[in-house]
């Protein structure tokens, strides 16, 4: 408790410190500043160590994400911790202000390996039918920019937390809410994607250009996969 005490206030300092070097934490809820750390001083996520966007993504679909964490439908030794102590106020609050922030453009970035970059994009664009893999822009809207609440955006994230999700919904480490048809669709799809084909489709879609900003979750809800 005596060492609690004494590291508040250099927690706090730090904490201004930082809403200070960076104008969108000094106008979020407090808990945003531990979920900058890792995704970004801008959320735009921090792909060198595989840490997803955040910038962008729809309210519902970050607050979702949180609960499954607390729930144990998303299995993460980082996140769960970070996760359960929030309340619904809290996740609310980190959930907009994420939502708030545009999505960051960049560049397109080819694949060297030609074999892998067509394997990627034909599964992205029109899936594997003959192994039952749809395309992932049916579900995820043409071009990758996600069709909220249920479909986030695919393009621009790093390959390997696109390769990992594809890894826990095969096996089952992460779920979605039990009433969400997008839980047992993304289940059955990764069950019939091997590694060969994971690792290319999620090197193509971190290779594709995004602008920013990225299609709002209002219009993009307006388009049909």
């Amino acid at each position: 408790m005596g060492l609690s005490r004494n590291l508040a206030p250099a927690l706090s300092a730090f904490l201004a410190l930082l809403a200070s070097s960076h104008p969108a934490l000094s106008a979020s809820p407090p808990e945003v500043a531990s979920c900058l750390a890792c995704h970004g001083a801008q959320g735009e996520g921090m792909a060198a160590a595989g840490y997803p966007r955040l910038a962008g993504l729809s309210a519902e679909y970050i607050t979702g994400q949180l609960n499954a964490y607390i729930d144990g439908r998303r299995v993460n030794a980082v996140m769960r911790p970070m996760a359960m102590p929030l309340t619904a106020t809290q996740i609310q609050g980190i959930a907009t202000f994420f939502s708030s922030l545009p999505a960051p453009a960049q560049p397109s970035t080819p694949l060297t390996d030609a074999t892998q970059n067509a394997l990627g994009q034909q599964l992205a664009e029109h899936g594997d039918w003959n192994a039952g893999i749809p395309a992932c822009f049916n579900c995820h809207a043409p071009g990758g920019v996600g069709l909220p609440p249920a479909f986030p955006p695919i393009v621009g994230q790093p390959a390997t937390y696109s390769e990992s999700q594809i890894q826990a919904w095969k096996n089952g480490t992460r779920q979605g809410a039990p009433q969400n048809l997008a839980n047992a669709l993304m289940h059955s799809v990764a069950l019939r994607m091997n590694d060969t084909q994971t690792k290319a489709v999620s090197a193509w879609l971190a290779a594709q250009p995004t602008s920013a900003p990225q299609t709002s979750p209002t219009a993009a809800a307006k388009t049909k996969p």
